[in-house]
């Protein structure tokens, strides 16, 4: 099992959050700088720094900083592990609602 599909659960839980969701999602448009990111939360930056800190330890997202700005970005590898499981998953419930569907199909007849 590759490392990013053993820290699905932490992935998932820094997800579950919407304030880190939203980051995620921002971040899918491209890096950011910290202070770009916090600016729609109305939250002390400490609090936000601690969701950029979940993030980052999930392997969500990473940072370098430059001078004074740190830029945020998607770590690329760990949504592709997330990916995979949805679609790993996905394949799984779709054979079982097809075989509901045949068997359900069968009794109507």
């Amino acid at each position: 099992m590759a490392m990013h599909q053993q820290n699905l659960p932490a992935i998932f839980g820094a997800l579950s959050d919407p304030t880190r969701f939203s980051v995620v999602e921002r971040l899918v448009r491209g890096p950011a700088s910290v202070s770009d990111l916090a600016e729609p939360f109305a939250m002390a930056g400490p609090s936000f720094l601690k969701h950029l800190k979940v993030l980052e330890q999930a392997g969500l997202i990473t940072s370098r900083k430059s001078g004074r700005v740190r830029t945020v970005e998607l770590a690329p590898d760990t949504m592709k592990s997330v990916e995979d499981w949805i679609r790993t998953h996905r394949s799984a419930w779709e054979r079982r609602l097809d075989a509901l569907g045949t068997f359900l199909e069968k009794d109507l007849q």
